[in-house]
């Protein structure tokens, strides 16, 4: 599966990466402040946006949704929302692109708004399940119609009617999902009374943090058992803000393991997130021995940041608590490569979610690895590794990225540990998160 016109690219063994990088900003939270933003009365200031594919998809919603969105620098967005409650009917269907958090936030807004939106995706957001946000938002009072997917998944085109006054909801999460929990907090916002989300363990809290941020009235508190307890007062009024995105840890994440992998490294890389319910693999990496150093941590606009310096290190393979999962489920991609090179065998279990994400990520990082000579056996949940001990993998191969952006990086990044090249049959989906990742490899290697 590929773009029309795709872009291959090859990656061979790589020279000692050094220097000093910025990322773009975190993904997340570039959603999450445009559409926070919408909702606000008056004008609110981004810096830092990520200006890839999937945050430019969500502006544009909430452009066809009545908000005046102006780009007025690199990364820097001024945005004048309509107010909670005040969301227009667009003209046309919502193409969301690649960007499954766009669309499952934005189900969400809509839900408890007075208007019908058609959303539309590429083929690999077709063909991703939605199931788990139609649900609650359906026991909101929302009508949803979704195209029937494989397995009897629902998935796009689908259609939200919305109903205003909505349903106030407590919802316990069937799985930790931070979409699911932030599309029913944002349909919250317009429903009367107090609507409540139940996670069995800890998802990514930026919703909650940002959410406080713009004044609504949000309280977290944690149940005997670890669930956590999270409720919201709908009829909100939003005031608008001043945001700093702060750089994406699924982004450096790609730079954090290739600086460990490539003998003679030492990178830094600055203004990473290192939000507790995002940073778990950087505690796993720690844990395998790498020699990641947190330098100047700070709090940015609510969220702990600090830069990383990463040097090469020799890994070892451990097995990884699945507790940890929620933590870095994007990262687990990167994971397997760092695993691929480390002295013994990595286990990771708990793993289901990667199944149906842009791709069927587990199958296709098990093909993936096997395919440039790592020793890979697949489980039902996750992936059991067994190292190099450091040695470049055998490479030589052409691997499918399957649209996936996570995939096609992580793969670009086994090239630089590999013998013989490794070619990516389309880079082309890359732009969806990390526009500038080829470019900043390249500073590194002088």
């Amino acid at each position: 599966m590929t773009h029309p016109h795709p872009t291959p690219r090859r990656f061979s063994l790589s020279p000692p990466l050094t220097g000093r990088i910025a990322i773009p900003g975190d993904k997340s939270i570039s959603h999450r402040a445009l559409m926070l933003s919408a909702l606000a009365v008056g004008t609110s200031r981004v810096t830092g946006l990520l200006e890839g594919h999937d945050v430019l998809a969500t502006a544009a919603a909430m452009r066809a949704m009545g908000a005046s969105i102006e780009r007025t620098g690199e990364g820097a967005w001024n945005i004048d929302g309509v107010g909670v409650g005040s969301l227009l009917q667009p003209r046309e269907a919502l193409d969301m692109g690649n960007s499954g958090t766009s669309t499952r936030l934005l189900m969400g807004l809509v839900a408890s708004h007075p208007i019908t939106v058609t959303f539309t995706g590429d083929a690999s957001l077709s063909g991703r399940p939605m199931g788990r946000v139609i649900d609650p938002l359906s026991q909101m009072g929302a009508d949803i119609s979704a195209s029937p997917g494989a397995k009897g998944t629902q998935t796009l085109p689908l259609m939200v009617r919305g109903l205003a006054p909505a349903i106030p909801l407590a919802y316990r999460l069937p799985m930790a999902s931070a979409q699911v929990k932030s599309a029913v907090l944002l349909a919250g916002l317009n429903t009367p009374g107090i609507t409540e989300v139940v996670e069995p363990v800890p998802t990514r809290d930026h919703s909650e943090r940002m959410l406080r941020g713009f004044g609504a009235d949000l309280s977290v508190e944690t149940g005997a058992d670890g669930t956590r307890h999270i409720r919201v007062r709908g009829e909100a009024e939003l005031r608008p803000q001043t945001i700093v995105v702060p750089g994406d840890p699924s982004s450096a994440a790609f730079f954090i393991v290739a600086a460990l992998l490539v003998p003679g490294s030492d990178v830094t890389i600055a203004n990473v997130g290192l939000n507790p319910t995002r940073a778990g693999l950087v505690e796993v990496l720690q844990a395998m021995g790498g020699d990641i150093t947190l330098l100047d941590a700070r709090e940015v606009g609510g969220e702990p940041v600090a830069d990383l310096r990463v040097r090469h290190s020799v890994l070892k393979g451990i097995e990884v608590d699945p507790a940890v999962a929620p933590s870095m489920i994007d990262e687990y991609p990167i994971l397997f490569v760092a695993a691929a090179l480390a002295e013994g065998r990595t286990v990771t279990t708990g793993l289901d979610e990667l199944r149906v994400k842009e791709s069927d990520r587990l199958a296709v990082m098990a093909a993936g690895l096997a395919a440039i000579g790592a020793r890979v056996e697949e489980s039902e949940d996750g992936l059991i590794i067994d190292g190099s001990g450091g040695d470049p993998l055998a490479g030589g191969a052409t691997i499918a990225g399957h649209l996936d952006h996570r995939i096609c990086m992580s793969f670009a990044i086994a090239g630089l540990v590999s013998k013989a090249p490794v070619t990516i049959d389309d880079m082309a989906p890359v732009a969806t998160s990390f526009p500038n990742f080829e470019a900043l490899l390249e500073g590194l290697q002088g």
